[in-house]
């Protein structure tokens, strides 16, 4: 591995770069064919409890063009699954083929924790390579590979023996950064407008374009490009909404490689009118038995008097029989269901349902009774009404033919039927009364008029307790017979 490393000019040193407490491993120089597209995707495997995550690796400079020697800087994140103690095995893999040494960090907790790893590496002449993460435990995952190239602008065409690799003249660019906070220290109310700028020098030898990024924290948090004539201020902000310190540094990833001071910051939040504390509650609880199949169903109003996750429970007669939870954004209320709850034994003769909501400062509930259930009263129909007969016999003397008349009541239980027939559009004086419990057939009929050969008209029964019901109307028509003369 050494005569590889030595074939691309890497440095056999590897600076130290910390991440979560952790050391990264040494790397050598990397090669393969033409760099493709680093992509940004993450390989990840499956636990019982989760998924073991790598990024892509970054490069500090992706397509380095400059001097030479130079040092690249590669970050992955791994995410892992913890529950109690975990160790997490991991080492750099490289375009030549070469792996690095197994590093070992114990995480323990609860939860995915996540562990930035670094290399940095020193090229003294152009290569094009790749570099990868390892995951070897708890699960086995490697990370996409974070391809990069370096030119050297120093090399180009040199075939005289004369090889100053590594050696810089005043015609190599340099840059140079530093960098501070404004104000680097605060105190009072932290609102989206109160901010906390940091403001970089980026200084050149020569005009050249500079390609730098903002470290926050040990995050990347802005980056850009810019032109340098001589000296050049870059910039970006924050606006904390909670009390903390940190430190921002600029890093220069082009054509040069530099890193600026770190600029420290300190923020206290303090708001002179707290904001009142969020309130929930309860209120407008309605219940509703249904008889058909004894059921009670409720619904009820939640409120909230600012952002807040409320979570709730129906009980019926003092029993949990349902759980939700509802988020609000701000202030307001909305409506909450309790679904159809059969009723058995002494729930069926009625008792009450109770509403609790709990927030993140308080709690509240509302109880109210639910009626029992009753068995559902009896209903009446009425079947069409039917010819049952015609009577001639009326026609000896000199009156027109009787018409008898059929229908069936029906009732879906016990009961009262009350009924009258309507002839000729002419209401019955009479009301009816029956007792029915099923089907029972009922009959009506109407004589011929004086001196008429014939009886014609329309008949109906029309039901009127314990609801209304109607045969509907229908035609009759009887004649009666011819005589010889």
């Amino acid at each position: 591995m050494a005569r590889k490393a030595a074939a691309f000019g890497a440095s056999a040193a590897v600076l130290a770069a910390m991440a979560a407490g952790l050391v990264a491993s040494p790397a050598q120089a990397a090669t393969s064919a033409a760099a493709g597209k680093a992509g940004t995707a993450t390989a990840a495997k499956s636990t019982k409890s989760g998924k073991v995550s790598v990024t892509t690796p970054k490069v500090s400079s992706k397509d380095y063009q400059g001097s030479c020697p130079v040092n690249l800087r590669f970050s992955s994140r791994i995410s892992v699954p913890v529950k109690g103690k975990t160790e997490l095995a991991y080492r750099w893999l490289h375009g030549d083929g070469s792996k690095g040494k197994v590093q070992v960090v114990k995480l323990k907790g609860h939860g995915t924790k996540s562990v930035t790893v670094k290399e940095s590496v020193t090229f003294k002449g152009e290569v094009k390579g790749w570099e990868a993460v390892q995951v070897l435990g708890p699960k086995k995952v490697t990370s996409k590979k974070g391809y990069f190239s370096v030119s050297c602008a120093d090399q180009g065409g040199r075939n005289d023996g004369d090889d100053r690799s590594g050696v810089r003249t005043d015609k190599d660019v340099s840059v140079s950064a530093r960098a501070w906070a404004s104000p680097s220290s605060y105190e009072g109310a932290c609102t989206p407008g109160d901010k906390i700028d940091f403001t970089g020098l980026i200084s050149v030898n020569h005009p050249t374009w500079v390609r730098y990024r903002w470290i926050l924290n040990g995050e990347v948090a802005d980056h850009g490009k810019v032109k340098v004539w001589n000296k050049r201020k870059v910039g970006f902000g924050i606006s904390p909404r909670h009390s903390q310190r940190g430190w921002a540094q600029l890093e220069i990833v082009g054509p040069d490689d530099a890193l600026s001071n770190r600029a420290y910051y300190k923020v206290w939040c303090k708001d002179s009118t707290p904001a009142p504390a969020v309130k929930v509650s309860a209120t407008n609880l309605v219940t509703a038995t249904n008889h058909n199949g004894c059921k009670v169903g409720a619904h009820a109003t939640v409120s909230a008097t600012g952002a807040a996750r409320v979570q709730y429970t129906w009980a019926v007669n003092g029993e949990s029989v349902a759980k939700g939870e509802s988020l609000f954004a701000g202030s307001g209320s909305k409506t909450v269901e309790l679904s159809e709850q059969a009723l058995t034994g002494e729930a069926a003769k009625g008792g009450k349902i109770t509403l609790t909501v709990t927030g993140p400062n308080n709690n509240d509930s509302i109880t109210q009774s639910y009626a029992a259930c009753e068995a559902p009263k009896p209903t009446a129909s009425v079947s069409s009404v039917s010819v049952t007969n015609t009577r001639t016999d009326m026609c000896k003397d000199n009156r027109g033919p009787g018409v008898d008349f059929s229908a069936t009541l029906h009732s879906t239980g016990p009961t009262t039927v009350k009924y009258y027939w309507v002839v000729n559009g002419v209401k019955d004086v009479n009301v009816l009364e029956r007792q029915v419990n099923g089907d029972l057939a009922v009959t009506w009929g109407v004589g011929g008029t004086q001196n008429s050969k014939e009886t014609k008209g329309t008949i109906e029964l029309v039901v009127v307790s314990p609801n209304a019901a109607s045969s509907g109307v229908a035609n009759y028509s009887a004649t009666c017979p011819k005589t010889d003369a």
